[in-house]
Order: C-alpha cells, then structure tokens, then sequence
C-alpha cells in the first residue's frame, strides 16, 4: 500500500485524530482537551493494519498538531508514552498528568 491512501485528521468533535483509508476510520488517537492541555488518552488502529508503522504515524501527526496549535501534549495512552520514549527529541515538550487531567479523564466515563 503506498503512503498517499493514508491521511490523518483531527476530528475535534469526536475528539480524537483519525487515521483514514479512503475516508474510512482505520484507527484513531483519542484526547481530551483540558486547561490548554490535550490528553492523549487511547490509540487504536485496526489490525488488518500492523505492522505498517500506520501507529507512528497516527500518533506523530496528532503531537504535531498539537504543539502547532500551541497545547501541552498529556501522554495517559500506553502507545503514545512509548512512542515517546523512542522519540526524546518531541517527549522534552510533553507534560506530567496531574490530578486535574485525571478528572477531566473520568468525565469520560
């Protein structure tokens, strides 16, 4: 599969950043967005795809935007902590969870 079938786009309605095919949702980023601060808090992206780096990329689009628009990125999700941990370059402008990004989280629920 070439990389131009692919595109990620933020969906703030749903909050969370798709990673399509054909304009079909293979996986997404999902975030909550808090005091100036977005919460990374699951990624996911269809099986049928691994092993394609489709991850990286998902997870790599969605912090850029994020710091392009001026927000804290909040690493909960297990992915996007390592992730994280492979690119220190990027984990330098990410923040701490604190206890009000924990509750911003329950409200999920």
């Amino acid at each position: 599969m070439s990389e131009t079938e692919f595109s990620i786009v933020d969906d703030p309605a749903q909050s969370r950043f798709e990673l399509q095919e054909g304009g079909k949702v293979i996986g997404f980023a999902a975030y909550v967005q808090h005091d100036g601060r977005r919460i990374f808090h699951h990624t996911v992206v269809d099986e049928a795809y691994n092993g394609q780096g489709l991850a990286s990329r998902l997870v790599a689009a969605a912090l850029r935007e994020t710091f392009d628009a001026g927000l804290a990125v909040v690493p909960v999700c297990p992915y996007v902590r390592s992730w994280l941990e492979r690119h220190p370059d990027v984990a330098e402008r990410t923040s701490a969870p604190d206890a009000s990004d924990f509750e911003a989280l329950r409200s999920l629920a």
